[in-house]
C-alpha cells in the first residue's frame, strides 16, 4: 500500500495500539479519573515503530530491557538479518526474538542472535520460518513482551535483565515443538549440551567498531529435556552435530509438549567469557522464575520514572512523556559486567583487552549532547558521573574521545561534541570522574585534524578529533574549498565545542585556555554572510562559496541546510542577534523559517533523503524538527525579548509532532535525544546551550509535575489555568517571588522549590521582554 493509503489506517491502528495499553478507543483524549498506577505501564514500546528508509516516524524498535541495560530484546519481522530495520509496525510476521544492542537503524545492530519457537514441520529460514501475528495479539511493556505465534500456536514471552533474559513458551499439545537459537550471520559458534540442558556459544556480528578478538558469548539454560538435538550450517542445513561453527549457523531442540506446557529458557551473555556469560546468568537470574524477573525488571523502571511524575486531565500527554522517557533511559548502554568477587570490569571495544571500571556505548553525541547529557546531569547525576567515568577508560584505552561509539569508534557524523557533554556535566556538578584527562582528551580532540592519528593498535582511527582543524585553528572557519563536506556545520559545531572547552577550563583553573577558546568560540562569525542574512560556506581565500542556494541541504552542512545551521550558535544567541541586526529582525527572520514554504534543494544527495521528507510534509514551513540542528531554535525567541512566540511554538510542536503511537515521533528518535526535547519542554524549559547551568524556559505542557531532586530536595512545576488553548505563561514565581528572566538556572533546580507559572490563552508580551531577563551569551547586546 502507498504512503497515502496507509496514513488512512493511523487513526484506527493508533486507537488499537492505546487500547491494547489501557485506553478505550475513542477516549484516548478524554480525562483520566486519577494519577494511579505505574508509571511504566504509560509506556508504549511501539512508539515509533511504524517507520521505514524513507520515512521516520522515530525508526524506534520495542526494546525489552532495564535501564541502560548491556541487552536488549526486540521481536524480529525483517526477513533479512542484515537490515536495521528488524521491527516495522506494518509487518504481518515475527521470526525471533533476538538480543540486540542496535542504537539506530543506521547503525545497525552487532553482537545478536535470536530465539524462537515453533510446532509441527521445522522451518529453519529466517523467512521460512516466520508466523502471522496481530498487534491486538501482541503485549509490549519496557520490562516484557508478550506475542502469540499463530501459525504454531505458540505464545512467546521475554523480560529481562541488565545482561540476562528469561523466555517463556507456551506450547499446544505437541509432538513436535522446536526452539530455535539462531546464531546469525556475521560469525557464529553453537554448541548443544543436552546433559545440561544448555546451549552455548558466541556470536561476532557487528558493523565496524570492533578489534579482531571480538566476540559475544551466551548461555542458553532450558527446563525441559531435549529429545531431538540439531544444528544447521550457514545453508540452512540440518545435521546431528552438536557443535557448528561458520558465518551463519543456529541450534535447535525438539521435544513433545502436552496442551497449555510451558518451557521456559534462561538466557546471559558476556563480551569477556563464556565463563563470565554463565557467571552473569547465575548472579542475575539464579533460581528466579519468569514472573520474579518480570516484576524485578518492571520495579527497575519504576524506580527511574519516580523521580518524576506529572499529572494531566490529558492521558495521551502523560503517556508520550513517559514513552520519550523510556528511550531516553537505554542509550548509553552499559559494557561492563561483574567479576566473581563483584568488581565491574569491561572489555574493551578500543584495545580487545579486560579492564577494570566502567565503560559505556551506543550513543552519538552529534544528537544527545543538546539534551539527553543535560537530562542526565540534572536528574541522574550518579548515572552521568559513571558515564563520564567510561569516557576516561576509552580515552586510556583507545587514545580518544569517541564522538559515535557502537560498541567502538565509529566514522559517522561531525564535530567533536564529546566536549559539550563532559564540560555539562562538570559545570553542573557531576564529579566522581577524572575531569582532568578528560580535559587533556578535550584538547586533544580539538587541535588534531580528524583521520591521521593512529590508535594504541596501528590502526588509522578516521571518527576522532576534528577533521580540518588546521583550517579551523589558522583561519576560523573550516574552508568550503579544500574538500571537506560539511565545512560550515563543522565550524559552527567546533565554535561550540571551544566554548564547552573555555568554561571547563575556567572551573579548572585554566585561565588562559579559558580566554582562547572563548574567542574561538565566535569564529561562527567567519560564517556569517550581511548579504543573504544566513550562514554561508566561505573558500580558502575568504570569498564565499558560489552559488549559494540557502535552501540546499548538505554540501557545506550536515542533514540540513542554511535556514537551519544560521540558528547553531547555542553559545552566543545574542552575537547572532546583533549580526542580523537587531531584536526586530532577528525576530522576523526566526518567524521566517515557520512561513516560509518547504522547498528544498537535494541535489547534494541525489534523492530526497527521510529528513528532508519530514520536514516537508508537517506543514511547519522550513522547521525540520525531526532533525536536530535546528531543534533548539524555537527558544530563541527568548534572547529577543518575545519569549511568547516560544512558548507558542513549543507547544505547537509538541501537540501536532508527538504522540504514544506507532507514528508518534517527528523524525529519527536517535538514542533518546528527540525525546528529551519533549521531555524537557513538558516540564517547561529546554538546554539551549551546554556548559552554562542554564534551562531556557518555553511552555509547561503538565498542570503539575513534581520531582525528586538528586540533592535529596524536591521541586514541584505548577501551570496554574494550563489547558490546549493556555498556553501563554502570564507570569511566573519561584519559591513565592516574581521571576521575569526567561531562564533558570540548574543550582535554583536542584535545590527545589515551588515553581509556578500562570498560564492564559493571549501573550503577555511584558514579560521576560527586558534584554536583561535573557539567558546567557558571550556577547552583550549591540548598543
Amino acid at each position: 500500500m502507498n504512503r497515502i493509503g496507509r496514513i488512512a489506517l493511523k487513526s484506527a491502528a493508533a486507537a488499537m495500539v492505546l487500547a491494547a495499553s489501557g485506553v478505550p478507543m475513542g477516549m484516548a483524549r478524554e480525562t483520566a479519573p486519577a494519577d494511579t498506577g505505574a508509571l511504566v505501564d504509560l509506556v508504549n514500546p511501539l512508539m515509533g515503530t511504524d517507520s521505514s528508509y524513507r520515512l521516520s516516524y522515530g525508526n524506534t524498535y520495542p526494546a525489552i530491557s532495564v535501564p541502560f541495560g548491556m541487552n536488549s530484546w526486540t521481536p524480529v519481522t525483517a526477513d533479512d538479518a542484515r537490515t536495521g530495520w528488524a521491527y516495522t509496525y506494518d509487518a504481518e510476521k515475527i521470526n525471533g526474538i533476538k538480543q540486540t544492542h542496535q542504537p539506530s537503524p543506521w547503525m545497525n545492530d552487532y553482537a545478536a542472535f535470536s530465539l524462537f519457537a515453533e510446532t509441527g514441520e521445522l522451518k529453519v529460514g529466517q523467512k521460512e520460518r516466520g508466523s502471522w501475528f496481530s498487534h491486538k495479539a501482541e503485549e509490549a511493556h519496557p520490562y516484557s513482551y508478550k506475542v502469540y505465534l499463530a501459525d504454531y500456536d505458540v505464545t512467546a514471552e521475554v523480560t529481562p535483565t541488565d545482561r540476562a533474559a528469561q523466555f517463556r513458551f507456551t506450547f499446544p499439545k505437541a509432538a513436535d515443538a522446536h526452539i530455535l537459537l539462531d546464531a546469525l550471520p556475521g560469525g557464529s559458534m553453537v554448541k548443544v549440551d543436552a546433559a545440561n540442558r544448555r546451549i552455548t556459544g558466541y556470536v561476532r556480528n557487528n558493523h565496524g567498531g570492533v578489534p579482531d578478538n571480538f566476540h559475544n558469548y551466551f548461555v542458553a539454560e532450558f527446563d525441559h529435556d531435549f529429545t531431538v538435538t540439531r544444528t544447521w550450517d550457514d545453508n540452512d542445513q540440518l545435521t546431528d552435530d552438536r557443535t557448528r561453527e561458520g558465518d551463519h549457523v543456529g541450534a535447535v531442540v525438539s521435544f513433545a509438549t502436552k496442551a497449555g506446557e510451558t518451557v521456559h529458557v534462561k538466557v546471559a551473555s558476556s563480551f569477556i567469557s563464556p565463563e563470565q556469560a554463565l557467571r552473569n546468568l547465575k548472579s542475575e537470574i539464579g533460581s528466579d522464575d519468569f514472573d520474579t524477573t518480570r516484576a524485578k525488571a518492571k520495579a527497575a523502571w519504576e524506580k527511574e520514572f519516580a523521580r518524576i511524575r506529572v499529572s494531566d486531565p490529558d492521558q495521551q500527554n502523560r503517556r508520550t512523556f513517559y514513552s520519550a522517557l523510556y528511550r531516553m533511559l537505554q542509550f548509553p548502554r552499559e559494557f561492563f559486567e561483574k567479576d566473581a568477587s563483584g568488581k565491574v570490569i569491561h572489555y574493551s571495544p578500543y584495545d580487545g583487552k579486560v579492564h577494570d571500571g566502567y565503560l559505556y556505548t551506543d550513543n552519538g553525541f552529534w544528537d544527545t549532547w543538546r539534551a539527553v547529557f543535560p537530562f542526565f546531569a540534572l536528574m541522574y547525576p550518579e548515572r552521568d558521573s559513571q558515564i563520564m567515568q567510561g569516557l576516561v577508560n576509552t580515552y586510556k584505552e583507545g587514545g580518544w574521545l569517541p564522538e559515535w561509539a557502537s560498541p567502538g569508534y565509529r566514522d559517522v557524523m561531525i564535530g567533536s561534541n564529546s566536549a559539550n557533554l563532559i564540560a555539562d556535566a562538570y559545570i553542573n556538578g557531576v564529579r566522581g570522574f577524572d575531569a582532568e584527562t578528560l580535559y587533556e582528551a578535550m584538547i586533544k580532540n580539538a587541535t588534531t585534524s580528524e583521520g591521521r592519528p593512529k590508535d594504541k593498535r596501528g590502526n588509522v582511527v578516521e571518527a576522532v578529533g576534528r577533521e580540518g582543524a588546521e583550517y579551523y585553528n589558522r583561519l576560523g572557519y573550516v574552508p568550503y574549498d579544500v574538500g571537506i563536506n560539511e565545512n560550515a556545520a563543522r565550524t559552527l559545531e567546533y565554535a561550540t565545542a571551544d566554548f564547552s572547552i573555555s568554561q571547563m577550563a575556567k572551573a579548572l583553573g585554566k585561565t588562559e585556555d579559558a580566554k582562547k577558546y572563548a574567542q574561538r568560540a565566535l569564529n561562527y562569525r567567519t560564517l556569517y554572510d550581511t548579504e543573504s542574512g544566513w550562514i554561508r560556506g566561505r573558500n580558502q581565500d575568504g570569498s564565499w562559496e558560489t552559488p549559494f542556494n540557502p535552501y540546499k541541504w548538505g554540501d557545506a552542512f550536515t542533514e540540513g541546510n542554511a535556514l537551519h545551521y544560521s540558528w547553531a550558535v547555542m553559545q552566543d544567541p545574542q552575537g547572532l542577534i546583533n549580526l542580523m541586526g537587531g531584536r526586530k529582525k532577528f525576530v522576523d527572520r526566526l518567524d521566517s523559517i515557520f512561513t516560509t514554504p518547504p522547498i528544498f534543494d537535494d541535489s547534494y544527495y541525489g534523492q530526497t533523503i527521510h529528513e528532508i521528507r519530514e520536514m516537508q510534509i508537517v506543514d511547519m514551513g522550513q522547521y525540520a524538527h525531526g532533525n536536530q540542528p535546528i531543534q533548539h531554535m524555537p527558544y530563541l525567541y527568548d534572547w529577543a525579548g518575545a519569549p511568547w512566540k516560544t512558548q507558542y511554538h513549543v507547544r505547537d510542536i509538541m501537540a501536532k509532532l508527538y504522540a504514544p503511537t506507532p507514528d508518534g515521533y517527528p523524525g529519527d528518535e536517535d538514542n533518546g535525544q528527540t525525546s528529551a526535547w519533549y521531555a524537557f519542554s513538558a516540564l517547561g524549559f529546554y538546554p539551549v546551550a551546554s556548559a552554562t547551568g542554564q534551562y531556557a524556559i518555553g511552555s509547561p505542557l503538565f498542570r503539575d509535575a513534581v520531582l525528586q531532586m538528586p540533592t535529596g530536595k524536591t521541586l514541584r512545576i505548577v501551570a496554574q489555568n494550563n489547558s490546549p488553548e493556555n498556553v501563554y505563561v502570564q507570569s511566573v514565581t519561584f519559591n513565592g517571588k516574581p521571576h521575569p528572566k526567561t531562564f533558570l538556572t540548574h543550582d535554583a533546580l536542584e535545590q527545589g522549590g515551588t515553581l509556578t507559572f500562570v498560564m492564559g490563552p493571549k501573550p503577555n508580551k511584558q514579560w521576560g521582554a527586558d534584554p536583561a531577563d535573557a539567558p546567557f551569551s558571550l556577547s552583550a547586546p549591540a548598543n
